[in-house]
Formats: structure tokens, C-alpha cells, sequence
């Protein structure tokens, strides 16, 4: 690597400076812990005694956790709920010094919540309540207004797709059209049923999976011939400047459309513990490094980085800064 220990210091100090916009899709991870000691008479289930009842924030409110860990500024932006689960979300957000001026509360669909009964440490159950259904024509404008009214205070959008209602074609387009106008940077990790629609974003970030279910193609082996075949498909069709690629144990590549450059990364040795999340923290780096204009190889080196310390804690975590920081400085 070609990135001296003075400019990741740098880098770092400059995270501190950004402002990120997230749109995407907020939800609530509730959990219910506690004890199994008996199978229960009514019928042949674990009998869970409560012994404490957790509310975190997931989702792309995982993503906007990330930036604040990295030292800059977040604001979200999402459809939520006019329900106490949603008022319980935006008190979350306040906690976690996370600005939700770009919240939208709905009376047509609930907070997204999962809830997971933990018995013995164990996962034993979860109960999904949610309405992916896409928003109405008036809350889909209005969301459009609110957005397009914070977004020039900031230095990159984040789109952070779980495919959960609140972002349509419409918004997508919307957003990436004035961020462009006004010179700010996009990047997406997208989800199926929208993959076509980020059209001119600037960093498009599937992995290799996604990246063959979205274009519709077969199975896409990880090798540059592959991967850039695909690559080039994509960016035919959304006129993107990077395509990102994360491909899990074989590293992560980053093509630039621009210079029509290859850089793969192979994956650091991890004791892998979890790769929850590990797909948000990529975003949330990478997208600093693109507000920062800095190059292919930092953005995919420090992302690459990044998702693979990530991976060695249990449970969906935001990224360490310092714990980052030392490690690039150590390469």
C-alpha cells in the first residue's frame, strides 16, 4: 500500500469534518432474554422466564451508528412509524447523537421491529412486524421535499437499502439527481427489487451474489476476468463510477469506471465471529473516503479493512475507530 502513516492520521482527523445523509430503511431489533428450564404442558415448547428485555437501533440506522463511531456527523432519513415503537426509535437516535431530521413519521405503516427471544443464549424464536409495501404518492413526495431540504449541508448520501418500504424508484432518482447537481457523492448497497434504479450513482457496492441476481446473470466466479465482465454490464446500464465489489473470504475489489482500473484486496486473516453488518461498515468507510475525494485504492484498502475487523465481534457492532486507525497504521 501506498498510503503513508501521515495521511491516515490525516484521514482520520478528517472524518471528524463531514456531514453523511443515510436514506433507507429503519427498523427496531428488540430482544427478550431469559432462562429455559422447563418444556411447557400446553404444548412442546421451551417455557422462556424473562430475565431482561433489550431495544437497539438496526437496519440503516446500523450504517449511521458506523459513521458517528468513525468521528463524523449523521443524519437519517427514513419512513417510520407513527407508533410508540417509532417514538422509541427517534429517543434511540437522540441517544446515539444521530440527527433525525430527516425521519418521516407514517400513519399508513408500522415501525419495523424484530424481536428475538433468546433462551439459554440461545435464539429460539423471532417475530417479524413490518409492511414492505411501498409508500403512497403523498408520503412519497413529501419524503422527497424533506430530504432534498437538509441534503446540501452534507458531503455524501448513503442509500441503505433493506428492502422495507422506504425507498421507490422515484425517491432513488430524486435523490441521486440533486446530489449530483450540488456535487455530492452517492453510494449505495443495494437490495434486489431496486438494484436497476441508482442510476449515475457513484459507488455501487453489491456483493458477488447480489451482484449476478441483480444483472440476472449466472453464478459470477471471483476472478478479474469474471468480475469485470459484470462490472462492465453493470455500469452499462447505471452509468456509475465505481462498482465495489465484496467477495467474502476473496478480499473485496473496486472498479473505477472513470480510469478503467482493477484493484482487488484479499481478505485479512480474521477469527470470524460474525459477519453481521459487515456489508454497512464497507458503505460507512468507503463513503467517508468518497465525501474526502480520495482515491480507488484508499477507499477499497481502508473498507476492506474495516469489514474484516468488524467481522471478529459478536452481534451487529459499529466499526472501532481506534481500533481501525491502528490497524492501518500497522500495515
Amino acid at each position: 500500500m501506498d498510503i503513508s502513516k501521515e495521511n491516515i492520521n490525516q484521514i482520520f482527523e478528517r472524518f471528524k469534518d463531514l456531514n453523511v445523509l443515510i436514506v433507507g430503511d429503519v427498523m427496531m431489533d428488540a430482544y427478550i432474554f431469559g432462562k429455559v428450564e422447563r418444556i411447557s404442558p400446553e404444548a412442546p415448547v421451551p417455557v422462556v422466564n424473562l430475565q431482561k428485555e433489550e431495544n437497539r437501533l438496526g437496519g440503516a440506522a446500523n450504517v449511521a451508528m458506523n459513521i458517528v463511531s468513525l468521528g463524523a456527523k449523521a443524519t437519517i432519513c427514513s419512513i417510520i412509524g407513527d407508533d410508540k415503537e417509532g417514538h422509541l426509535v427517534e429517543s434511540l437516535f437522540a441517544n446515539k447523537h444521530i440527527s433525525t431530521d430527516g425521519l418521516f413519521k407514517s400513519a399508513e405503516k408500522p415501525t419495523t421491529v424484530k424481536t428475538r427471544i433468546i433462551g439459554n443464549n440461545h435464539q429460539l424464536l423471532r417475530i417479524d412486524r413490518e409492511l414492505t409495501d411501498e409508500p403512497s404518492d403523498e408520503i412519497e413526495d413529501t419524503f422527497i421535499h424533506k430530504i432534498k431540504e437538509i441534503i446540501g449541508t452534507h458531503h455524501v448520501v448513503i442509500f441503505s437499502d433493506y428492502d422495507k418500504g422506504s425507498l421507490t424508484k422515484k425517491i432513488i432518482h430524486e435523490i441521486i439527481v440533486a446530489a449530483n447537481a450540488l456535487g455530492i457523492p452517492t453510494i449505495v448497497d443495494p437490495k434486489n427489487r431496486h438494484f436497476l434504479d441508482y442510476k449515475t450513482v457513484t459507488l455501487f457496492k453489491p456483493n458477488l451474489k447480489e451482484l449476478a441476481e441483480g444483472l440476472k446473470t449466472n453464478p459470477i466466479k471471483p476472478n478479474k476476468e469474471s468480475i469485470s465482465e459484470a462490472v462492465s454490464l453493470l455500469h452499462s446500464q447505471l452509468h456509475n463510477r465505481y462498482s465495489m465489489i465484496t467477495l467474502s473470504e476473496f478480499g473485496m475489489m473496486i472498479y473505477d469506471h472513470h480510469q478503467q482500473s482493477y484493484i482487488q484486496q484479499p481478505a485479512h486473516l480474521r477469527n470470524i465471529a460474525d459477519v453481521s453488518g459487515a456489508g454497512d461498515t464497507v458503505v460507512s468507510v468507503a463513503s467517508l473516503c468518497l465525501a474526502l475525494h480520495l482515491s480507488a485504492e484508499t477507499i477499497i484498502y481502508l473498507s476492506n479493512l474495516a469489514g474484516g475487523l468488524v467481522c471478529e465481534e459478536v452481534g451487529v457492532v459499529p466499526i472501532n475507530r481506534e481500533k481501525l486507525l491502528s490497524e492501518a497504521l500497522s500495515e
